[in-house]
């Protein structure tokens, strides 16, 4: 009997998710096993043991009644949760190094960005002004992050080393060297009230949902040279409530947010962050992983699996990540 088939499920329009480049990849680790990019009409469902998707529609997975293991190629499982009809095997998630790293370059960097003043000195720029203003050390301000996972935990590592304060919180406690970790709902306020840059990157679940709200936005410390706090989010767009954004942007509850993520996506051209001189945009791609890594990956787990070995990390579909 021949290997099962690895079948890639692939609903995404940006260069790197580009399905026929993750076919070539994906046939060029998994050596003689069969890779089918879907839909493949001459596919016999029976003979998939593997799924590897980015964002597949539901019920997409249902019709593979010999489906051992979901590979998503993400690190957000979030849309997969929630198809009902999903199967009832593991569903693995990516976690590689290029993505920490990736992740870890995007976080720095906009923590840079606001602290270094970079919004105002581009305005100064465009407007041929030269009138620079006092500079704060990175030990003047405490980045708070929310969820302190793998990319979470190197973020904060980076951070660290960089001079700032650096604080986090995550649902269920934690423990970083040199990073003060608070955890729960009794823990959140505490952690908030020392925080001038919140760094999210929280999995989205039902109970995280809107979870960047203005009750939260109103409780981050104002006492730095920033002013008011930031927000980025690289997390999931539902994560935020854009509108409570808006409105705290609009009254200097926060003074500015850098968006990776958002609630619709591609983002429409009606939306108000696009031309919102606090807010930075990016296209949902700060941690976009090389799809040579996470095809490696996929192949390793699929050969310790068969080999009767442990996968590894499993989502808890309980907790939803």
């Amino acid at each position: 009997m021949g290997k099962g088939v690895l079948a890639l499920l692939i609903n995404g329009g940006a260069e790197n998710w580009s399905p026929s480049r993750w076919k070539a990849r994906f046939d060029e680790v998994c050596g003689d096993r069969r890779v089918v990019l879907l839909p493949d009409p001459a596919l016999d469902p029976a003979d998939v043991h593997y799924a590897a998707v980015w964002k597949p529609k539901p019920g997409e997975l249902a019709t593979f009644g010999n489906l051992r293991v979901i590979f998503n190629l993400g690190a957000g499982v979030d849309a997969l949760m929630a198809d009902r009809s999903l199967p009832d095997v593991p569903l693995v998630r990516v976690a590689v190094d290029d993505l920490t790293d990736r992740m870890t370059e995007y976080v720095v960097l906009h923590v840079l960005l606001h602290h270094r003043q970079e919004l105002y000195l581009r305005e100064s720029q465009r407007e041929k002004r030269w009138a620079p203003k006092y500079q704060w050390a990175a030990g003047a301000l405490t980045v708070g992050i929310m969820g302190l996972g793998t990319l979470g935990a190197a973020s904060a590592r980076a951070l660290r080393a960089l001079g700032f304060r650096v604080i986090g919180w995550s649902r269920s406690e934690k423990q970083i060297d040199g990073i003060a970790c608070f955890h729960g709902a009794d823990g959140l306020d505490a952690f908030l009230r020392q925080t001038n840059i919140l760094v999210c990157l929280l999995p989205l679940t039902p109970d995280t949902r809107h979870v960047l709200n203005r009750d939260l936005f109103a409780k981050l410390n104002r006492e730095s040279p920033l002013g008011a706090p930031v927000i980025i989010n690289a997390g999931r767009g539902g994560l935020q409530n854009e509108a409570d954004i808006l409105h705290a942007l609009k009254d200097d509850t926060l003074g500015a947010a850098s968006l990776d993520v958002y609630e619709t996506e591609p983002l429409p051209a009606s939306s108000p962050f696009w031309s919102h001189p606090k807010v930075v945009l990016t296209p949902h791609n700060a941690a976009d992983t090389d799809a040579d890594e996470i095809s490696k990956y996929v192949a390793r787990q699929i050969a310790r699996f068969e080999a009767g070995g442990e996968l590894e990390n499993v989502v808890d579909r309980k907790r939803g990540y």
